[in-house]
């Protein structure tokens, strides 16, 4: 995919919302990936300041820091800006959502490894999710969530720290709308 159809697929996973913080801030995190598509150093050089412009701006403005180190998949989206922090080392699948105060990033700074978080992850407010570890497809994180170790597919991170709850994989595919499917 190219930027432009990143772009459209992130604002129609914002409901087409283009005042949403989340929103902006996918714009800036799709523009930094791009400049790396220059090869040319001297053409690359006045985008990759207007990104870090912008992606000040996004996180002094919104408080929301998405680097564009991280690998992050189609449809993620940002609900609810303020105090939201990903790793540079992180990545996300497809069709994810992350709320307000959630970190997602290192458990050390000695250690630079950050979640590997699968697709149709939802990661409820102020929970964080740190360290080298692997949330696997369809799993909720719940609220203030604090994870630390490896999330199967098809199951639910609760509690600090979380303790797992397994649940049935119809009833996640479920939960998921058949357009995110």
């Amino acid at each position: 995919m190219d930027m432009f159809e990143n772009i459209r697929a992130d604002l129609a996973a914002h409901k087409g919302d283009w005042g949403a913080q989340g929103f902006w801030a996918m714009v800036i995190y799709r523009f930094g990936r791009w400049r790396y598509t220059l090869r040319n150093r001297w053409l690359r050089m006045p985008f990759s300041l207007l990104y870090k412009i912008a992606f000040k701006w996004v996180q002094i403005m919104a408080g929301i820091e998405l680097p564009c180190e991280v690998n992050v998949g189609r449809r993620f989206r940002i609900d609810h800006f303020g105090g939201i922090v990903v790793s540079g080392f992180a990545s996300f699948g497809d069709d994810c959502v992350i709320r307000n105060g959630v970190t997602v990033g290192l458990r050390r700074t000695d250690e630079p490894a950050a979640p590997k978080i699968g697709n149709h992850v939802d990661i409820g407010a102020g929970a964080k999710v740190l360290g080298p570890i692997t949330i696997g497809d369809h799993v909720t994180i719940g609220a203030n969530a604090v994870v630390i170790d490896d999330v199967p597919d098809h199951a639910i991170a609760v509690g600090i720290p979380a303790r797992i709850i397994l649940r049935n994989p119809d009833d996640a595919t479920k939960s998921v709308p058949p357009a995110a499917r």
